[in-house]
């Protein structure tokens, strides 16, 4: 999705025809050459769709949307991690280590390395359930897979703002973060799992929020009107 608008119009020929459009030259005397290519197959992946441009997104003959891993996928793909690391795991811890990883296998086999750090200082390479809890609980990871950076923002929303609306700007400033950092790594995953909302006016933080992070629910009165 951050491809150049002059790359893209240079994969349309390869796409299309198979051939490469070369300008060779400036001004007047500039030409062009074309390349013919060897079959090839393009795959491409992207996490903001949005971003590409229409006459490159319909090129593709086969459009796809790839959903998060079950925690039963991330298990076998923690449990290979872990041959090709040469770390010995139980089946239990993996199964847990892959319920908090947010079904994505970077996110688990990074936690991974950190839980086999901590098993060679204390259990001799191997990673057991207990020391996988304990491991996790030292990186800030808790039961949901929130980090310190997701409770934080939470917490802000829910304590600061009487959990909300607050704009995305105003909330970037009090979490002391880029708009762009909360809107493309924190927040898809906090409205995924029913953490937030965004409403027009703002983010808020939900019932699960408030029960997540053992915070009392603020009363409202549903008949309050602005007169």
């Amino acid at each position: 999705h951050r491809l150049n608008r002059v790359v893209e119009e240079v994969l349309y020929g390869a796409m299309e025809d198979f051939t490469l459009d070369i300008i060779i030259g400036q001004g007047p005397a500039a030409r062009t050459v074309k390349l013919d290519l060897p079959r090839f197959t393009l795959v491409g992946a992207t996490t903001r769709t949005g971003l590409l441009s229409s006459p490159l997104r319909d090129r593709f003959g086969i459009q796809s949307r790839l959903n998060y891993y079950t925690p039963e996928e991330l298990q076998i793909v923690i449990l290979r991690a872990a041959a090709i690391l040469q770390v010995e795991i139980v089946e239990e811890a993996a199964l847990e280590l892959a319920q908090r990883s947010r079904g994505t296998p970077r996110i688990a086999n990074r936690m991974l390395r950190r839980c086999r750090d901590f098993a060679d200082l204390e259990t001799g390479g191997v990673i057991t359930f207990p020391l996988m809890q304990r491991s996790l609980e030292k990186m800030g990871i808790d039961l949901e897979g929130l980090d310190q950076m997701d409770r934080h923002i939470l917490q802000t929303i829910i304590e600061k703002f009487s959990g909300g609306p607050v704009g995305l700007g105003t909330l970037a400033a009090a979490v002391s973060e880029e708009k762009d950092t909360l809107e493309d790594v924190y927040e898809p995953f906090l409205l995924l799992n029913g953490f937030i909302q965004r409403t027009p006016r703002g983010r808020t933080a939900t019932l699960r929020a408030f029960e997540h992070l053992n915070l009392p629910t603020l009363q409202t009165d549903s008949h309050t009107s602005l007169f």
